[in-house]
């Protein structure tokens, strides 16, 4: 199940709801992003995540399908906020259950790597010297290679 949302989550009560009923799960992995302020140089007074609606629904449906071709998982979530958010605030939750640990471990930061690579959301920083475009980062794209099949 994917969301893509201007307002708040509530992570308890996501789980809550995913996983009511579904007593095959054994375990259950979530990551929670947050909008960081780096503090000195690197301030952040805000965070604007834009998208384009449909397009992004269709690439999160894809990869989640993805992950549950995968990995054998008895449930899965993603909501990825958009708008203007502030240091402190959410802005995605990753949730996998599956029997094992092991699947849903390794399906979560499948997601999250993908999410953070190929996701089709563009990050602007508000900091005091202005705003700029957050571009990628040389570390999550070697994170993210692992996952390539090949």
């Amino acid at each position: 199940m994917i969301r893509v949302q201007r307002e708040d989550f509530d992570v308890g009560f996501e789980i809550e709801n995913l996983t009511r009923g579904k007593t095959t799960i054994g375990g259950i992995v979530t990551f929670v992003g947050t909008v960081r302020d780096g503090g000195g140089a690197d301030a952040i007074k805000s965070m604007t995540l834009e998208h384009y609606p449909g397009m992004t629904e269709d690439e999160l449906t894809a990869i989640e399908a993805e992950a549950n071709k995968r990995w054998k998982l008895d449930a899965s979530l993603i909501v990825h906020r958009h708008g203007k958010l502030l240091p402190g605030e959410r802005i995605v939750l990753v949730v996998t259950a599956a029997s094992h640990r092991a699947a849903a471990f390794a399906a979560n930061e499948f997601l999250v790597d993908w999410l953070k690579t190929k996701a089709p959301f563009w990050k602007q920083e508000e900091t005091p010297q202005g705003a700029r475009w957050v571009e990628a980062q040389d570390s999550d794209d070697l994170a993210a290679k692992r996952w390539a099949k090949g």
